[in-house]
């Protein structure tokens, strides 16, 4: 089972001045998978307790996941992808690319989010938005391949396996097609 944690970045969540809608959400989203989620909090939008989280989530608490919602728009107090940028080893851009491209679809404002995804350690972290709707959407779009990144970054082989017999199937071409020669 995937151990996973959540942060909510919040100014307002944090002061108990509304209900963190979109944290809940991811966390029954998660619950419907074979995720046990050991890490739910609400931070302020300050981007040494967001490090600070990340880290003893993914450090101490040894969590494979880490999902953050908030933070990640144009405004002054959004940070997420910056804290998280430093504490990640690895970035993988074609997380957020997939997001943002799947929810162009639905609203023009998707070009204005700032998500990151990337690993630290062995736990792979990923920023979505902060809204409910835009949580929804983007965890549809991970659905499928989180379970996969997971157990891509345990090691599993038998996983790669499988990752290289369906890029088969989806691509049929052999690659030995000859390149055109530069003349």
């Amino acid at each position: 089972m995937i151990k996973a944690g959540i942060i909510t970045a919040s100014d307002r969540a944090a002061r108990g001045e509304r209900e963190d809608k979109s944290g809940l959400l991811l966390k029954s989203l998660l619950e419907e998978l074979p995720v046990e989620v050991i890490a739910y909090k609400v931070f302020p939008d300050e981007p040494q307790a967001l490090k600070r989280a990340l880290c003893y989530i993914a450090d101490r608490l040894s969590c494979d996941l880490i999902l953050t919602t908030g933070g990640t728009g144009l405004g002054p107090r959004d940070h997420t992808p910056e804290a998280t940028r430093s504490v990640i080893e690895k970035e993988i851009p074609g997380i957020p690319e997939a997001i943002r491209q799947a929810s162009l679809r639905h609203t023009r404002f998707a070009m204005l989010s700032r998500m990151v995804a990337g690993i630290r350690g062995k736990t792979l972290i990923i920023n979505l938005p902060g809204s409910p709707e835009a949580v929804q959407e983007s965890f549809e779009i991970l659905k499928p391949v989180l379970t996969h990144a997971v157990e891509l970054l345990q090691g599993t082989v038998a996983d790669c396996q499988e990752a290289r017999k369906e890029t088969w199937r989806t691509h049929p071409h052999p690659l030995s097609h000859s390149l055109p020669s530069h003349s």
